[in-house]
């Protein structure tokens, strides 16, 4: 929730979408306050009056003043992050986050403190396509339930959400009297990034099984029931052990390695399996630090990443959109490899 917003506005906001849905639904019009015109725009092809007051209203229908119809705000684009040419070192996991970017894919990187794991997530926003027009309609109006719409501002940046570990279940799924969206929702669209994912309770875990599963989550209460999307890219971070320094025999702990199995226990297998790439970020060599960094920049990989993702609206149907989302015999047909692909998997196995 932004700072400051009282529950009373957080519900009117909530009730102007429901009521915008509701008339698209219905092939109804809807009227409704200047102020809320750009929220209520956000509901598709129907008939909007925005009224300043009564008398500007009555005049419409009279004749003799037309209200023009409200059209959505487009809110400004966020300052620029950290760049992908500014980090030095960590080519391997670099390469596995422009992968994770064109296909939408989820990501696992595990590593000793310090080597830039977090570092490493918060570029991924950065090469991402922005949201097109269907995609930051969906993403705007769960802002809006939240009360999280700044202006009734339509925007295109794809959410980064990185609720701390100590995050309630209902923080993170939704909940509340009026079953208010979790952060896990309010990532939809964009990217969900847990660090020290060892951390988090079981229960939380357990829980976000659904949404990485289906792309959606149900908020259950003794007044609401609520299904809300969550369709995020699930980025994750953790040290290979507690003390964090399992490959370093300078500075591990006597346990080892037996410490590091009890750690990565913790997390719930079958999200453990649900994430596509498990990458090793192992600790920055100190002649990657005086090198003259070589990494391209974050601009340059977005072109590529929007152009393969580009390849991947066209082959599929909506509510497909990434190599990420395909499965089953889908994604036998496109993703079958080849004598050699089959070969090489063989050989690693």
């Amino acid at each position: 929730m932004s700072p400051g917003l009282p529950d009373k506005a957080v519900g009117e906001s909530r009730e102007r979408v429901r009521a915008a849905i509701h008339a698209s639904a219905s092939s109804r019009g809807l009227i409704c306050p200047a102020a809320q015109g750009s929220e209520a725009a956000f509901a598709g092809e129907i008939k909007i009056l925005a009224a300043t007051n009564l008398l500007s209203l009555i005049n419409h229908f009279k004749g003799s003043q037309i209200l023009p119809p409200p059209e959505p705000l487009i809110a400004d684009a966020p300052p620029l992050g950290p760049d992908m040419a500014d980090i030095k070192g960590q080519e391997t996991a670099k390469r596995a986050l422009e992968v994770a970017a064109a296909g939408g894919h989820d990501m696992l990187m595990v590593g000793p403190p310090g080597a830039g794991k977090s570092m490493l997530a918060a570029q991924l926003p950065g090469l991402l396509p922005p949201l097109d027009p269907s995609e930051a309609l969906s993403v705007s109006m769960i802002q809006s339930l939240a009360g999280q719409l700044e202006g009734g501002r339509l925007t295109r940046a794809r959410p980064f959400r990185d609720p701390n570990h100590g995050a309630s279940l209902a923080a993170l799924t939704g909940g509340g009297m009026k079953a208010k969206p979790g952060k896990v929702t309010l990532a939809h669209l964009g990217v969900f990034f847990l660090d020290e994912l060892p951390e988090f309770q079981r229960g939380v875990l357990e829980a976000l099984r659904q949404p990485l599963e289906t792309g959606h989550i149900t908020v259950t209460r003794a007044n609401s029931h609520v299904t809300y999307p969550a369709r995020v890219q699930l980025i994750a971070a953790m040290n290979p052990c507690r003390c964090g320094y399992l490959d370093d025999p300078s500075q591990a702990c006597s346990r080892a390695p037996k410490c590091a199995q009890d750690y990565q226990v913790k997390i719930f297998s079958p999200l453990f399996d649900r994430i596509d790439l498990h990458v090793d970020v192992p600790a920055v060599n100190p002649a990657d630090l005086g090198a003259p960094a070589q990494s391209e920049s974050s601009a340059d990989i977005l072109k590529r990443a929007t152009a393969v993702r580009e390849i991947q609206r066209n082959r599929y149907d909506l509510p497909i959109r990434t190599n990420a989302e395909a499965d089953g015999k889908l994604l036998e047909k496109i993703a079958t490899p080849d004598e050699s692909g089959k070969k090489l998997i063989m050989d690693t196995a």
